[in-house]
């Protein structure tokens, strides 16, 4: 039987109220955690695999794009050339978007991993700057907002929600005595 309540929310100084269902919003959080995780999960082991290729032809690394791929006008384009060629990159890159995967698709560290995911996506979203007459807009994948702004959305909410409490390994983390003895650690999880 799902549970109807209503929500009031106060943002920029108005209130609003809306009802809701709990397991319609517990499912839908779990369903966007998990698939939010496997799209992050699935970029990083592909880059992980073909990074440890035995053939050093074959491994990725983030330099070519980061070195020829930024938009021309990028007001940032020095700085991620500067990053091409540094294997730290290709590391936090590829075990980034690995593990953050990871934990979401299991709903371990949800906040923690959500905030990192979000910082990801942003740095994405700060390579498809443009200059030009439309300086600073992300054209190629969409008007301003593309899809790695849509993702660290999502993450963000995901984080705010908590939604690694719902079927996920953060419900149980924070039952642990040191979580229960450390209350900040909950920071972290959920």
């Amino acid at each position: 039987m799902s549970t109807q309540n209503t929500l009031h929310a106060e943002i920029l100084g108005r209130g609003f109220d809306f009802d809701y269902s709990e397991n319609w919003i517990g499912y839908s959080l779990v369903f966007m955690r998990v698939t939010m995780g496997w799209v992050l999960f699935q970029g990083g082991i592909t880059k992980l695999v073909t990074y440890l290729d035995a053939d050093p032809a074959n491994n990725w690394t983030a330099a070519g794009y980061l070195a020829n791929a930024i938009p021309a006008g990028n007001p940032l384009a020095g700085f991620f050339a500067s990053m091409a060629g540094n294997p730290l990159i290709d590391i936090l890159n590829m075990w980034g978007l690995t593990l953050t995967g990871l934990a979401l698709i299991l709903g371990a560290f949800v906040r923690w991993s959500a905030f990192w995911g979000a910082v990801m996506m942003l740095f994405y979203w700060l390579a498809a700057l443009q200059g030009g007459l439309l300086a600073g807009l992300p054209l190629e994948h969409g008007w301003v907002v593309d899809d790695h702004l849509v993702y660290a959305f999502l993450l963000f909410g995901l984080g705010a929600f908590g939604a690694g409490r719902i079927l996920g390994l953060d419900a149980r983390l924070e039952k642990l005595s040191v979580v229960q003895n450390n209350r900040w650690l909950r920071l972290f999880l959920g």
